[in-house]
């Protein structure tokens, strides 16, 4: 295995942004909470703590046994993490006179100091804490301070330890990535060898010992993920993998015959299944976000479980799951933070469903994905396509569901993505999409009052759907894609357009 950083998950939103720079650096990160810290510590080689919306000072505060761990291995601490070092190791952490928000910029910068290559006075980092460490741990050396935190950044003499109570993770912290870079190599010595190809050979290897000579079904939706991960499956068992592709009727328009088209010319062994009614009929009268997400996923397994006793002898069953579904649906590997959503292919499968889960992609961020497609020489108009929910349409119709508000969204959808398409805005737009909201408004077309839909469209910029930005989309373009909506689209007459971030928003609806 690859050299090993294991990130301790104290319940912070931005303790997977953590995962995600380590990994940016070709160095192999793994999240693991921090109350089930892993027996055998010896495959990592340096540990960093996240931060979390809990106190050091409340009276049962997160505080795992460290002793394995500090003074024995490098540990960066970040945030309450450097609280945490500074609390319970001879020093004080105090409330902030005020909450310690937001941007601020490097006032005090020791030279000379490893940690610190590369970091100049006034550089930006992002504060998010309303605790404050006032007196160092024993034996802490000041590194760094900002004009309201004066401990901002500090190490332990002797030990390759450090504390920094801002968030390197985040892009605000402009060198944070060079901080990250290090700590982890130059002072903990680690290799940046975790690169797409050494990921594509080692899973490739994995799954020939985990299958053997069994056969595997796929679910393919046409997707990066899906795409992603039956190729890796194929590298490793050839003819044994069956791809299955699923008609839930909660599809893009025409999307069913286009994604079978699709994967002609891949050498993929691939079936089309048409279980529209099937998902539409048990939605029937479901409004419930969770309940039609439960619904979906419940019926997914029901097909599968039909079609695999159609192919003789099946065992497994391959998914396309990927970090980001497993982080905010179980809560970081079943760690302290909130839990989101459910998503339909995380959880296991029924009793009476005989198949094993297999998963190539469930350490992946959707980036990583794409970079490993694209080693494996996939067509980039598959590894370009803007991530669709495993729902559907079904998360982005709000209330219940009916064929004729899927035959509206579909229309509405449609023009949407091929107008972003014909204007060379799609590749600019990480993942776009409409939803059809649960009012009608007052409209007029012609002579006539109206009383119909209003769907809202939304387009983000990401690079792994943990945070988002909305697109600033040129008007001209959006008056364009809203006029032809309301004069092709019986049903729909107003069109909005979503501006929300997440946080605090999600990137779907429900």
């Amino acid at each position: 295995m690859h050299n090993q950083v294991l990130i301790l998950d104290f319940g912070s939103q931005y303790t997977q942004l953590i995962a995600r720079r380590v990994r940016e650096l070709n160095i192999y990160s793994e999240i693991k909470p921090y109350n089930k810290l892993p027996e055998d510590l010896s495959q990592f080689q340096a540990v960093i703590l996240s931060g979390s919306p809990y106190s050091v000072r409340a009276d049962d505060p997160p505080h795992p046994d460290l002793s394995a761990i500090k003074g024995k291995k490098p540990l960066l601490a970040i945030c309450y993490g450097a609280q945490y070092l500074a609390h319970f190791h001879g020093g004080n952490v105090a409330p902030s006179v005020t909450r310690e928000y937001g941007r601020a910029n490097l006032s005090k910068v020791e030279e000379n100091e490893k940690f610190l290559k590369n970091v100049h006075l006034g550089s930006q980092v992002w504060m998010s804490h309303s605790d404050t460490v006032k007196q160092l741990p024993e034996r802490g050396v000041l590194l760094a301070s900002t004009n309201d935190v004066e401990n901002a950044a500090f190490r332990i003499e002797g030990e390759n330890t450090y504390g920094i109570q801002f968030h390197p993770e985040v892009y605000h912290t402009k060198d944070g990535k060079q901080l990250l870079q290090n700590f982890l190599v130059d002072i903990a010595g680690l290799k940046q060898d975790w690169t797409p190809d050494a990921f594509i050979e080692t899973t490739v290897a994995e799954l020939k010992g985990k299958i053997g000579d069994e056969k595997v079904i796929l679910g393919l939706s046409g997707g990066v993920d899906s795409s992603v991960a039956a190729m890796l499956l194929h590298k490793a068992i050839g003819s044994q993998l069956h791809c299955i592709f699923v008609n839930n009727g909660l599809l893009r328009k025409n999307e069913f015959d286009s994604v079978l088209e699709q994967y002609k010319g891949m050498g993929l062994n691939v079936k089309g299944v048409d279980a529209s009614a099937r998902f539409l009929d048990a939605l029937k009268g479901e409004s419930d976000p969770e309940g039609k997400r439960k619904i979906i996923g419940r019926v997914f397994i029901e097909v599968f479980d039909d079609e695999s006793h159609q192919v003789e002898n099946a065992t497994w069953l391959a998914q396309g799951t990927i970090y980001p579904d497993r982080i905010e649906s179980v809560s970081a590997s079943g760690g302290p933070s909130a839990v989101i959503k459910s998503h339909h292919n995380v959880g296991g499968l029924p009793d009476y469903m005989k198949l094993k889960v297999v998963e190539p992609l469930h350490l992946l961020f959707k980036d990583e994905v794409r970079r490993v497609g694209k080693n494996m020489g996939m067509d980039p108009s598959i590894l370009g396509r803007h991530p669709f929910p495993g729902p559907g349409l079904g998360i982005r119709i709000l209330g219940d569901i009916t064929p004729e508000k899927v035959s509206i969204l579909q229309d509405v959808d449609a023009i949407f993505i091929e107008g972003l398409k014909k204007n060379g805005l799609y590749d600019k737009v990480w993942q776009a999409g409409a939803m059809l909201l649960p009012v009608n408004s007052v409209g007029v077309m012609g002579d006539e009052r109206t009383y119909e839909k209003c769907v809202a469209l939304r387009a983000v910029e990401s690079t792994d759907g943990m945070t988002a930005d909305w697109v600033n989309l040129p008007y001209g373009f959006l008056q364009k894609v809203s006029n032809d909506i309301i004069n092709k689209v019986k049903g729909v007459n107003r069109v909005v357009y979503d501006i929300s971030s997440k946080p605090p928003a999600t990137i779907e609806w429900e």
